[in-house]
């Protein structure tokens, strides 16, 4: 079994961190996980947010508190220093890369034969609105066309060539919104592209975990169907942002128990 989105984020770049996300991946029986970062929390990709964070104070704070704080090559030192080791589980190393149209060029040039394992590429960000912060961010928002805009997006992300996978693929599901209309040709459209694209799924649990009141678990059925239809392949995932959720619900996501 895999874990193929698991960030580090809260911890130092040290052995002794890594180890922990290990430990627990053994005590979860997982055979791979699949360790990133955020872009924003390097200094190279802080260009990428001024309009996101011109568009709310809320998201400018927050972004002025978390971004920008690390230097890519301190994370490429790690990923060298944790490929010289042995661990009971493999690892690969990744970064989960904020899709934005406009920088598309910006994100190829500094991904560029860095060697990573992978990079995954998400929608956090619909028209500059953070859509997965906080609830009450969605009283008067036109859900239809956020909805809309999302999936535009997320094809277009994966026309890009730029990511080997997308992640949490339908994640603006979280605080229980639903458009007004039938999601089937956005599903259909999203999945041509990413086999086009040799593009692999992230069936996420981390929308469950966060909001289990109003985020199911995993993607919705008839877009995992449409996926899998098209030979899109499925990587489980738990988006664990701490060692104690590696493996949440990686078991029942497999299974199709849920």
């Amino acid at each position: 079994m895999i874990d193929g989105h698991i960030h580090i984020e809260r911890g130092e770049y040290t052995l002794d961190w890594i180890n922990r996300f290990v430990d627990r991946a053994v005590e979860m029986q997982l055979d791979e996980i699949r360790l990133l970062e955020h872009c924003y929390r390097f200094e190279e990709f802080v260009p990428m947010y001024d309009s996101v964070c011109a568009y709310s104070e809320y998201v400018d704070a927050w972004f002025h508190r978390q971004a920008g704080v690390l230097k890519l090559e301190d994370y490429l030192e790690l990923i060298k220093k944790v490929r010289n080791e042995r661990f009971s589980v493999e690892i690969k190393f990744g970064l989960e890369i904020c899709y934005f149209k406009e920088f598309e060029d910006f994100t190829a040039e500094l991904t560029k034969d860095k060697g990573f394992d992978f990079l995954l590429g998400s929608i956090h960000f619909v028209d500059d609105f953070a859509f997965d912060h906080k609830p009450e961010h969605w009283v008067g928002i036109d859900v239809d066309k956020i909805y809309r805009r999302y999936f535009e997006d997320s094809v277009s992300l994966a026309k890009s060539k730029l990511f080997d996978g997308i992640g949490h693929p339908d994640a603006i599901k979280l605080f229980g919104h639903k458009p007004s209309y039938s999601l089937t040709k956005y599903y259909e459209s999203l999945a041509k592209e990413l086999s086009k694209s040799n593009m692999y799924a992230d069936q996420n649990s981390g929308v469950a975990r966060r909001c289990p009141d109003t985020g199911s678990l995993g993607m919705e059925e008839e877009l995992l169907k449409i996926l899998k239809k098209n030979n899109v392949p499925i990587i489980t995932s738990s988006d664990a942002h701490c060692p104690e959720d590696v493996g949440y619900k990686i078991r029942e996501l497999n299974n199709g128990t849920y």
